[in-house]
């Protein structure tokens, strides 16, 4: 007699008697109330493994790369910094790069030293968020206490120098908005000290809890061939053997000149623990660089922070990309003039859209319960993905 299905999951009955079951697709999301933003992911289930996995994106999408073709090259500043809200200043820093390369500009010493502080400092930012937020989708509620206290003491002199707390608008073609508050170096190098002190929190609380290691070592195993093969950047393919970073490979603003500093963390496990344990690591080395920049700053003469522009700014036709290491990975800056006023394209290298794009690698043959581990050692924002 042939077997027919009369039913779906366990409840199900053949007509032989057997129980028969069915594949069952469920939706994670859209809906998502924490800081990551607003991802679909559809899944096949059978029983409680994943079977496949397909990220569903575009909830958030802004348009924001058709916008630049209407804004002129002051404006675009703040459409870019906005779609990885964690990384502001990164992305706007990749912006100016890609449009001062376009004109030949050389910008002031102060200003190239000063970007690379605030760089850091934002990538810092940018970590304590994860640092603080992946513990707590794994149950740890403490740990993000501890993240947002040491991202204060970062966010007041970065609030104090740009006048913005998650869109800083402090980068110009050029250089920078102004110069900075008397004193405000020195606040910094007080910022910096104060929030190394409370790293070893994350070292003692989560590296050393048992519950958060069961759940992360050997978890969502990404390989240094599928990193590759997806385009994965940043920390998370450090963690999967990909020994690549912008800042020592690539040098830009004053990376050159801080090689002896510079430390890339990279691990071959490739499971949640390594990304984690790659991410406090570039943290550390994070506050390390922005000590230096402090460094060379006070040696540094009394000078402009920026370039005097003229009135109408129109860059010369032509085509360039800039690329930058930001926080998430590598963004990139392809910029195409027609010689206007603003750009005639402006595409964006997004590093998020490429990360997640490996959760169809990671997600099948694991189970419902390691899904929420694995998604959230991705470090994504959407508004990185969607753009």
């Amino acid at each position: 007699m042939r077997e027919t299905t009369v039913g779906i999951g366990a409840g199900a009955q053949t007509m032989t008697g057997e129980l028969g079951t069915s594949d069952m697709v469920l939706n994670i999301g859209p809906q998502h109330p924490s800081t990551h933003g607003v991802l679909r992911l559809k899944l096949v289930l059978d029983g409680e493994r994943i079977v496949a996995a397909e990220p569903v994106i575009g909830y958030m999408h802004r348009g924001a790369e058709k916008l630049f073709e209407a804004r002129d090259y002051r404006q675009i500043i703040m459409l870019a910094n906005r779609h990885d809200w964690l990384s502001a200043f990164s992305n706007e820093l990749g912006v100016v790069l890609a449009v001062e390369r376009m004109l030949g500009m050389e910008v002031p010493e102060r200003a190239v030293w000063l970007r690379t502080l605030l760089a850091e400092l934002n990538r810092v930012l940018n970590h304590l968020m994860f640092l603080g937020s992946y513990p707590l989708e794994l149950g740890g509620i403490t740990p993000i206490f501890h993240a947002f206290t040491a991202r204060e003491d970062l966010q007041h002199v970065l609030e104090e120098a740009s006048g913005g707390r998650m869109h800083y608008m402090f980068n110009r073609v050029g250089g920078l908005k102004e110069d900075l508050p008397a004193g405000w170096l020195g606040r910094v190098r007080t910022a910096v000290a104060t929030v190394r002190a409370q790293l070893p929190v994350f070292e003692d609380l989560v590296l050393g809890n048992e519950i958060f290691r069961g759940r992360t070592a050997g978890v969502g195993v990404l390989s240094r061939e599928h990193a590759h093969a997806y385009g994965v950047s940043g920390p998370i393919a450090r963690a999967s053997g990909v020994d690549f970073d912008l800042r020592r490979d690539e040098p830009y603003l004053a990376y050159g000149e801080l090689q002896d500093v510079l430390r890339v963390s990279v691990r071959t496990e490739g499971d949640c623990l390594a990304r984690f344990e790659c991410l406090l690591e570039q943290t550390v080395n994070a506050l390390e660089l922005a000590d230096a920049c402090l460094d060379r700053l006070a040696e540094l003469p009394a000078g402009p922070i920026n370039l005097r522009l003229p009135k109408v700014l129109k860059a010369p036709e032509g085509e360039t990309y800039a690329w930058t290491e930001n926080p998430l990975g590598v963004n990139g800056y392809y910029l195409v003039s027609r010689g206007d006023k603003t750009p005639w394209r402006l595409k964006l290298r997004s590093a998020s859209f490429n990360n997640i794009q490996a959760l169809t690698e990671l997600l099948p043959g694991t189970l419902v319960a390691d899904m929420v581990a694995i998604l959230g050692s991705m470090f994504f924002v959407v508004g990185d993905i969607d753009k």
